[in-house]
């Protein structure tokens, strides 16, 4: 029903920018009225000498009713929505990661010397990864 109503609504708004177009301004009936642009007055306009004002003064009249009809229904239609907030994956089944299972492997100790005040936090001793440094020499 929404999507009806947005397509009427655009197609409305369009009529209604294309009817304000085809429109002359009130600058305009002055120099049709002295006959400038050939013709002689109004003697050849297709809705005669002032039906063409009255007929898209009309028509764009009811257009903008209908556009403003169809805003309403599009604000009440918005409000009658489902406003529960979702995730774009709540309908997607993600497995469940199962934690690693703790096994009786021994400890490796290294093989590395010891380096001199490079206590580690976890288990006070010195043992490190990292070789140390030669000293410099001058």
């Amino acid at each position: 029903m929404q999507t009806i109503a947005l397509v009427i609504h655009v197609f409305l708004a369009l009529g209604v920018i294309g009817l304000v177009l085809i429109q002359h301004g009130k600058g305009a009936d002055a120099g049709a009225a002295f006959g400038s642009g050939g013709g002689g007055g109004a003697s050849g306009t297709v809705f005669g000498s002032r039906g063409s004002g009255s007929f898209l003064t009309r028509m764009t009249t009811l257009f903008a009713l209908a556009f403003f009809g169809t805003s309403i229904l599009l604000f009440y239609l918005a409000s009658q929505r489902n406003t529960t907030l979702g995730s774009v994956v709540d309908g997607v089944d993600i497995p469940a990661v199962e934690a690693p299972a703790e096994t009786d492997t021994p400890a490796v100790e290294s093989d590395l010397p010891a380096v001199e005040g490079a206590d580690t936090p976890a288990t006070g001793t010195s043992e490190s990864d990292i070789p140390a440094a030669p000293a410099a020499t001058e």
